[in-house]
C-alpha cells in the first residue's frame, strides 16, 4: 500500500531545507522574545521617562501578554483552517507594524496601546513554530531541531539585554536609546517575514485539508526529484495506509473525549509554567531594584543573568531526544524552583548572577522541551488551535503577573515573590508526571493513536 506523506517524511534524512527552515523558524522567534521581555528589561527606564506610578505600571507590562492572548486563540486558528505559512505572514507583519509603532510613541498611554496589539501578532507564533518544525521534520530528530531553533530564539534576550544596557543611556541621531530597542525589533522581524514567504507549506497540512496535489510538489523539496529516501529507524511505526482527508474541526474538537485529558493537562501546564518561566524574565530587573541596586546595575546583572538562557536551549539540543521529554520537563522544573528561591533571597552581586544563570539555564532546558512536547501531543488537523489555544493562557497568566507579583514584591519582598513561583512548579510536576504522555521518538501518527486508545 502507498505510504501517506507523514510516513514519507518521518523515513527522511535531514536536508538542506530541513536546516533552512530550523533557522529562519528560529529567527523569527528570535523577534518574538525579544519584544516579550523587552519591556520587562526597559521597565525600570520608561518608568522614569513617563512617571509611571505603581498603580500603571503592572499594565504596561502587562499590554502586550493580554494582545497575545486574544492573538493565540484566534491566529492558531487561521494556522490550522488556511495553512501554516499564511499564519507566520500575518504574525509578523502585524508584530512589526506595531512595534515599530511603539517606538514613535509619545507617552505612556500609545505605548500600552501598541504592545496590546503588537501582541495580537506575536501570541501564535510559538506554538505554531512548534508546530511547523514537528510536522516537516523526521521524528528521530524532531526534538533536536524543534530545539535548535529555540537556541536561535532565545539568543534574543542576552543580546537585548546587553543592547539595553550600552544603548540605553544614549541618544543616537537624537532619537532615545530605549526607542532604537524597539526599532531594531521591528526592522528584524521585517528581515524574517521576507524569509518566511519563501517556505514551503507544510506538506502533512495540505494532505490532511485535500490538496494532495500541492503536497505532492512540496514532498519534491523534500525528497529530491528520485523520490528516494533513507528510512531510519523509529521506536514505533505506523503501517503504511492511504491518508485520508481531514474534516474541518471546530475549536471545540479540542474537548472532546479523546483529546480533553491532554487539553486539561496542557491547560493547567501552561498556567503554571508562566508563573516561574515569565515571573522571572519580566520582573527581574524590577527585583534588582528593589533590592537598592541603581538601573545600570540591574541591567548589567539581568543581561549576565540572561546570557543563561541560550546556554539552557544548547544543552537541550542532546538532551531532548535521550531523557523522555515528560521527565525532563519534570527534573528541570525543580530546579527552576531551587534556582528561583536562592536568586529570591541573594544579597551579594556574585550569588545574584550565578543564581539568575542557572535559572535560566534550566528554565529554556525547560521551555524547549516543552515546546517540542506540545506540539507532538495532538492530530495535525488541530494541532495549531489546541497548543495555540494552551499557550493563550500563558499569555493571559503573563498578563496578570504582575498585578499578583509587583504587589507582593512591594509588599512582602523577593523571597516571598519565588516561593509562589517554587509552589507554582511543584504544582506543574505533578500535573506532567500524572496525566503527560511519552512522545520522544514517536512518529505523529502513533502518537495520534495513542490518544485514541486512551
Amino acid at each position: 500500500m502507498e505510504a501517506t506523506i507523514s510516513q514519507r517524511l518521518d523515513r527522511l534524512p535531514v536536508k538542506k531545507i530541513h536546516k533552512t527552515a530550523t533557522i529562519l523558524i528560529g529567527t523569527a522567534l528570535f523577534f518574538e522574545f525579544f519584544e516579550v521581555f523587552l519591556t520587562g528589561v526597559l521597565a525600570s527606564i520608561l518608568q522614569n521617562e513617563f512617571q509611571i506610578d505603581e498603580g500603571l505600571m503592572p499594565l504596561m507590562l502587562g499590554s502586550s501578554f493580554f494582545g497575545m492572548f486574544f492573538g493565540a486563540i484566534f491566529l492558531s486558528r487561521v494556522a490550522d483552517k488556511y495553512g501554516r505559512k499564511k499564519a507566520f505572514v500575518i504574525n509578523l507583519a502585524i508584530y512589526s507594524v506595531f512595534t515599530f509603532l511603539i517606538a514613535l510613541s509619545p507617552d505612556v498611554t500609545f505605548i500600552i496601546l501598541f504592545r496590546f496589539l503588537a501582541g495580537l501578532g506575536l501570541g501564535a507564533q510559538p506554538p505554531l513554530c512548534a508546530a511547523y518544525l514537528s510536522e516537516i521534520l523526521p521524528a528521530s530528530k524532531r526534538g533536536k531541531f524543534i530545539a535548535w531553533a529555540y537556541t536561535i530564539a532565545f539568543l534574543a534576550i542576552p543580546i537585548e539585554g546587553f543592547l539595553a544596557r550600552f544603548l540605553v543611556p544614549l541618544a543616537p541621531l537624537g532619537i532615545d536609546g530605549w526607542r532604537w530597542m524597539f526599532i531594531i525589533g521591528s526592522t528584524g522581524a521585517i528581515i524574517v517575514f521576507l524569509g518566511i514567504k519563501k517556505l514551503p507549506e507544510s506538506p502533512r497540512w495540505l494532505e490532511l485539508a485535500g490538496r494532495k496535489d500541492e503536497a505532492e510538489e512540496i514532498m519534491k523539496q523534500f525528497e529530491g526529484n528520485d523520490g528516494r529516501v533513507s528510512e531510519p529507524a523509529l521506536k514505533q511505526t505506523t503501517s503504511p495506509a492511504k491518508a485520508k482527508v481531514a474534516q474541518q474541526l471546530p475549536f471545540s474538537a479540542i474537548f472532546q473525549k479523546q483529546y480533553i485529558k491532554r487539553t486539561l493537562m496542557m491547560y493547567i501546564f501552561q498556567i503554571l509554567q508562566t508563573v516561574g518561566y515569565y515571573g522571572f524574565g519580566t520582573l527581574a530587573p524590577i527585583i534588582l531594584s528593589s533590592k537598592g541596586y541603581t538601573v545600570t546595575s540591574s541591567l548589567e546583572y539581568t543581561a549576565l543573568s540572561f546570557l543563561g538562557y541560550p546556554l539552557g536551549s544548547l544543552l537541550a539540543v542532546p538532551l531532548v531526544e535521550r531523557i523522555d521529554r515528560k521527565w525532563l520537563i519534570v527534573l528541570t522544573a525543580f530546579g527552576m524552583g531551587v534556582f528561583g528561591m536562592t536568586f529570591g533571597m541573594a544579597e551579594t552581586p556574585l550569588l545574584i548572577v550565578l543564581a539568575g544563570f542557572l535559572f535560566t539555564v534550566v528554565s529554556n532546558i525547560f521551555t524547549s522541551t516543552f515546546n517540542v512536547f506540545q506540539a507532538e501531543i495532538f492530530p495535525t488537523s488541530i494541532r495549531a488551535t489546541a497548543a495555540g489555544s494552551a499557550y493563550s493562557l500563558s499569555r493571559l497568566t503573563s498578563g496578570l503577573l504582575p498585578f499578583i507579583l509587583l504587589p507582593v514584591l512591594n509588599s512582602s519582598g523577593a523571597t516571598t515573590v519565588f516561593m509562589i513561583i517554587a509552589a507554582a512548579m511543584l504544582l506543574l510536576i505533578l500535573d506532567i508526571a500524572i496525566l503527560a504522555p511519552r512522545t520522544t521518538g514517536i512518529s505523529l501518527d502513533t502518537v495520534e493513536e495513542n490518544t485514541h486508545a486512551s
